[in-house]
């Protein structure tokens, strides 16, 4: 059993190891632009994306921006000025693509966080990131993977947005101690 477990957490870090080396740093940047630049940032994710989604989410708080999961009871009305991140590996999921069309009707701009090359999703983003990893029903040129399901893409959604926090944090000059004010404290 251990050579297979080697075998297959191997396969695993060399497909994300794959993707991060087709990324560019130019979508990448753009985004990380726009986090700094906006006052109010809402997320949108669905499922086990929606997860990797919701946990940047919580940085994002600890950065000391407001930031809001869409699917929170608490989430004020989005508007103008204010940005959607989305993250869907199909980009065209009927219950994403309302929100983003309704938060766009409003004045929003939406940044789509996509490995697919079309979907709704796609046809109304301002910003594209592309994260070429394998995803459930995506469409595109992306890393092929073993693993189940969009598997690879949620796994690297979770490591990108570690990385954009990281470089948030130090772009913003955050110190560390300030995001562990912000961490919840009635634990």
């Amino acid at each position: 059993m251990m050579s297979n477990f080697r075998e297959i957490s191997d396969s695993t870090l060399n497909e994300i190891a794959e993707v991060f080396s087709r990324m560019e740093d130019k979508s990448v940047r753009e985004l990380i632009e726009l986090i700094k630049e906006t006052s109010r940032i809402f997320l949108l994710g669905a499922g086990r994306e929606g997860l990797s989604v919701r946990a940047f989410t919580m940085r994002l708080m600890h950065l000391g921006k407001e930031a809001h999961w869409i699917w929170d009871d608490t989430t004020p009305a989005i508007g103008k000025r204010d940005l959607l991140i989305c993250a869907c590996g199909s980009a065209n999921v009927g219950h994403e693509n309302y929100i983003a069309k309704m938060a766009k009707k409003n004045g929003a701009r939406l940044a789509l966080i996509t490995p697919s090359s079309e979907g709704y999703l796609i046809s109304i983003a301002d910003n594209i990131i592309n994260v070429p990893a394998e995803a459930y029903k995506a469409v595109g040129n992306f890393v092929f993977s073993e693993q189940l399901m969009g598997n690879l893409f949620e796994q690297t959604l979770f490591i990108l947005f570690d990385v954009l926090v990281m470089m948030l944090r130090e772009e913003m000059g955050i110190s560390k101690e300030d995001m562990v004010s912000r961490h919840r404290n009635v634990e």
